[in-house]
């Protein structure tokens, strides 16, 4: 089935958002905000704070708010001298004030610094430079042997130091030319040595190298063999993507239009719904079932119910069917959420082991198409599918929201009826401990309205034995699991 693929581009001077819709449906969201700029693809000067010797890493000081964690796989100087046998200690090759070039891969995730790598990369349109390496690579997604010995040797042909130094060439250069690969090679090697200029005369600390912005990596890292449109509802913005197409990806200048519309670009498309949806628990399925999606600090886990949908035929059919929607559902929503980690799927159980290979071959199917690096793993022995899928940016959900200040990210709150225990538990502490005239008790409208209610003969008894009279006050600024009992 051929895709029809189309970007859509919102700006406004606060963020800008990025939508990939595939056959008109939003698969993708990527939001830049200017405030909290993504890091990944920046290069810093570093310095090495500490070094961990327990866990083969350091901390570096690139001047953001928490230091960056370096591990020792990801410093070039331990690659090379581990040649085929076993990595060296971080002690080794790092030591505590010492300066180097790091970019980063991950960017800071919840209490989390960023990741850091001294194999610097820098992509362009066809190709990704690596000066730290020594060997060309080539994506594989060019299956073709033929294809990939020419790409090769088109790049060495315009590159002789490409003998020395790395790179890979991307899915996209299979369409390029002679004269592409060579702009590009020249690009790469003008960013490569304005990095090295930079970076003699910069402070431990600061950056040597900005990746591009959101506008502009749409261009370089999204466009396809797929892609039929781009809209931008910038006339700016417009100019400048314009002006980049010209300049290094001539192919895609033609597909970038301006939206002048009135009503907003996301609106029009649905993608103002399709980031609420994101944002839900639960996702519906139009068989009827649904799923159940739970995102934790240490996994995200996907539950699937059949729901409403009762089938035709027989139990194990309708089942099946629930599964397979539920394959290319999930698929969409790990891109549209961009959840990343280790994920557990809960597939309802199926009796057939061929029901469960076509399952398992329409989620790897689906997962085709995702720009992040996945690994599924077959069914285990109860009944789950577990999958990684590379993390190195936010969810959508961590972009847009903040935990909840009242069960502080817990999901629940304590009900009104634990509440008012409490707060008798907390009367009679008080009548021991102080000696009180009266006492007033401060809570949210629903517990009050409980202790006066359902709870007044407890609360009588309570008054009776402690000998002391008991009076409330709703405050409406409190939530639930709040209250105060003053001495009077």
């Amino acid at each position: 089935m051929s895709i029809s693929k189309e970007i859509l581009v919102n700006i406004t001077p606060q963020e800008t958002r990025v939508a990939i819709l595939e056959n008109g449906m939003v698969h993708e969201i990527y939001i830049e905000r200017r405030r909290s700029k993504g890091l990944v693809g920046n290069i810093y000067k570093g310095l090495v704070a500490r070094v961990l010797p327990g866990m083969e890493a350091a901390f570096v000081d690139v001047g953001l708010e928490r230091a960056a964690f370096l591990h020792v796989s990801d410093v070039a100087q331990a690659r090379q001298i581990r040649n085929g046998g076993d990595m060296p200690h971080i002690s080794h090759v790092l030591r505590e004030g010492q300066e180097l070039l790091v970019q980063v891969i991950k960017d800071p995730l919840g209490t989390k610094g960023a990741r850091l790598t001294t194999n610097i990369t820098i992509p362009s349109r066809y190709l990704v430079f690596m000066p730290n390496s020594d060997n060309v690579g080539v994506s594989s997604r060019i299956e073709s042997d033929e294809e990939r010995d020419r790409l090769r040797n088109m790049l060495l042909s315009q590159d002789e130091r490409a003998a020395n130094t790395g790179y890979i060439i991307r899915t996209a250069a299979e369409v390029a030319t002679t004269e592409s690969i060579s702009s590009d090679v020249t690009y790469l090697n003008r960013v490569w040595e304005a990095v090295n200029h930079k970076a003699k005369d910069a402070q431990a600390g600061a950056v040597v190298h900005k990746d591009l912005p959101l506008y502009l990596r749409v261009l370089r890292d999204m466009v396809d063999e797929d892609l039929e449109k781009i809209r931008v509802d910038s006339r700016e913005t417009y100019s400048i993507m314009k002006e980049f197409a010209q300049t290094y990806v001539p192919e895609v200048a033609d597909v970038i239009e301006h939206y002048p519309g009135e009503r907003p670009i996301f609106d029009l498309h649905g993608v103002e719904d399709e980031i609420q949806k994101g944002l839900e628990r639960k996702v519906h399925l139009k068989s009827g079932g649904h799923l159940v999606l739970d995102q934790t600090e240490a996994m995200t886990t996907i539950d699937v119910n059949t729901g409403a949908f009762v089938g035709s035929r027989n139990l194990e059919e309708t089942i099946f069917k629930t599964n397979l929607e539920a394959a290319q559902a999930i698929a969409r929503q790990l891109r549209l959420r961009n959840l990343g980690g280790i994920v557990i799927l809960d597939f309802i159980d199926m009796a057939e082991e061929e029901h469960k290979r076509q399952v398992m071959r329409a989620l790897e199917k689906a997962m085709e198409k995702d720009h992040a690096r996945t690994q599924v793993c077959q069914v285990s022995t109860l009944g789950l599918v577990e999958m990684t899928r590379k993390r190195t940016r936010e969810s959508l959900e961590h972009v847009l929201c903040t935990v909840c200040p009242t069960c502080e990210g817990r999901g629940t709150v304590k009900s009104a009826e634990t509440i008012c225990y409490e707060i008798f538990r907390e009367i009679l502490r008080e009548a021991r401990q102080f000696d009180a005239k009266e006492l007033l008790v401060l809570a949210s409208q629903d517990v009050v309205d409980l202790l006066v209610d359902e709870e007044s003969a407890s609360l009588a008894e309570l008054e009776d034995f402690i000998a002391i009279p008991i009076k409330f006050q709703v405050e409406a600024m409190f939530t639930q699991e709040q209250y105060d009992v003053v001495i009077m």
